[in-house]
């Protein structure tokens, strides 16, 4: 697909417009369909977060065409994207990539909008690298983290690219298809200042409905400028830490499939993925040496400025503030000698132990960043002094487990895709349900029931 010099919103939607399951390359196939197997994982398991119940209760949706994640029937597909992307992202437990959450945007407002339209598998995945490519585009013309400025990139970004990714599932033209992503560069939000709270994860949700809004209303004739993106007062520049964002045109989108180089980054724990390679070298540390909490002195940590920044929660007390906070990863690994669900409690979190060994870790920061990982120095370390007078230090981790330069097995996703969805169904139907997501080109969305008590007919 050749992109003319268009301006930078009008690219996006002549590509989102023009895009087609035949010019799909297959690795980005499977790529993308990993990123659904995941996000229907993690939905499932943060169904039952306090923050979804409250959510849902709050808006008592009427049923309506799409299915919602908690187990409460259906909704209309706008209520139920913002109530699943919610569950998506409540555990923090989603894939990770372009320094943001795409799936736990783009899947639930795909899976709905899609599921409502009665359309295929093939209609998803379109619409999934349809977003993936213009979220990543977007990300390619910032120099810097919009974490340093406290904007949190999922909920910006996100809802451009579930704009586009509904713009795709509607079939827009690309003048309308222009238009719904200038709607959705008006609806980001996200602000870091609310991490480790419930709303967090409502800057997914918000972003999943904005995208269906911003399509349904762009298909019925609404209007946005056709340069939201690149304007002197356009979402690149507003949200820029320097205001140096690239503001030209996107030729290279559709000939650059930015997934194959990027791809998805799978977690392996459910934490903030800012604490992943602290963890992974802690764990290291644990097996090597049996660490046993009473045994040390003290624990420091390198990692980056941003990182730190991100990691804001330095003697947490619930499960949501222990997410971002570097301590606890790295106490409650020499503690549980691991980092799953089950550490993710409040009574984990509070017990006297893990708050005491929090207090012994210290934390190191550098500006030494990774060019090919955002935020991240060009790896972490750990070190643990043990009363008896060693000093113990890790190899320095460059790329956590689970990262798409260092992926997991189909064993270990399919593990984790059964612990989540234990939260919600029961064995059988999870290895259902993962089976027809396997083979997700060949169904429609209606298929896709996502729990026990859900008919697989809307």
């Amino acid at each position: 697909m050749r992109q003319d010099s268009y301006a930078l919103t009008k690219a996006y939607g002549a590509f989102a417009s023009g895009l087609c399951y035949g010019d799909l390359p297959a690795q980005a196939l499977r790529i993308a369909c990993t990123g659904f197997v995941d996000c229907l994982g993690v939905m499932l398991a943060g169904s039952t977060e306090d923050a979804v119940t409250i959510l849902h209760d709050t808006l008592d949706p009427s049923p309506g065409s799409a299915a919602l994640v908690t187990g409460k029937g259906s909704a209309s597909s706008m209520e139920a994207a913002l109530i699943n992307a919610t569950a998506a992202h409540a555990l923090d437990y989603d894939d990770v990539a372009l320094g943001s959450h795409p799936s736990a945007v783009l899947v639930p407002a795909i899976l709905a909008e899609a599921q409502s339209l009665d359309l295929s598998g093939k209609d998803m995945l379109t619409a999934y690298l349809a977003g993936y490519e213009v979220w990543a585009d977007l990300v390619a013309r910032e120099p810097e983290s919009l974490h340093t400025k406290g904007w949190h990139p999922t909920g910006i970004y996100g809802a451009v690219a579930a704009a586009a990714a509904c713009a795709s599932l509607h079939r827009l033209d690309a003048g309308r298809a222009t238009h719904a992503i200038g709607i959705g560069a008006s609806q980001g939000a996200g602000l870091m200042a609310n991490f480790g709270s419930m709303t967090k994860p409502l800057h997914c949700g918000r972003a999943a409905q904005a995208g269906i809004l911003a399509a349904r209303l762009a298909g019925a004739g609404f209007t946005s400028a056709p340069d939201a993106l690149e304007h002197a007062h356009g979402l690149l520049r507003v949200v820029s830490p320097s205001g140096r964002a690239r503001l030209d045109g996107a030729d290279a989108i559709g000939q650059v499939w930015r997934i194959l180089s990027v791809g998805l980054s799978i977690k392996r724990y459910p934490t903030c993925y800012s604490t992943h390679r602290p963890i992974d070298a802690m764990l290291d540390l644990v097996e090597a040496h049996a660490i046993a909490a009473p045994d040390v002195q003290g624990i420091e940590v390198s990692l980056s400025e941003t990182f730190h920044q991100i990691l804001r929660n330095h003697r947490p007390e619930s499960a949501l503030a222990a997410k971002f906070s570097v301590e606890f990863a790295l106490a409650g690994t020499v503690i549980a000698q691991r980092m799953s669900l089950k550490e993710l409690t409040d009574d984990f979190v509070r017990r006297p132990d893990v708050q005491r060994l929090m207090t012994l870790v210290s934390i190191h920061t550098n500006t030494d960043y990774d060019a090919e990982f955002p935020g991240a120095s060009r790896f972490d370390q750990v070190r643990v002094a043990l009363k008896d007078g060693r000093v113990l230090e890790s190899e320095p981790v460059a790329r956590p487990l689970g990262h798409a330069q260092r992926p997991m097995s189909e064993v270990e996703l399919f593990d984790k895709f059964s612990d989540c969805a234990a939260a919600a169904m029961a064995a059988s139907d999870a290895q259902a349900l993962l089976d027809r997501l396997r083979q997700l080109d060949q169904i429609r969305a209606r298929e896709l029931s996502l729990v026990n008590a859900f008919s697989s007919t809307l």
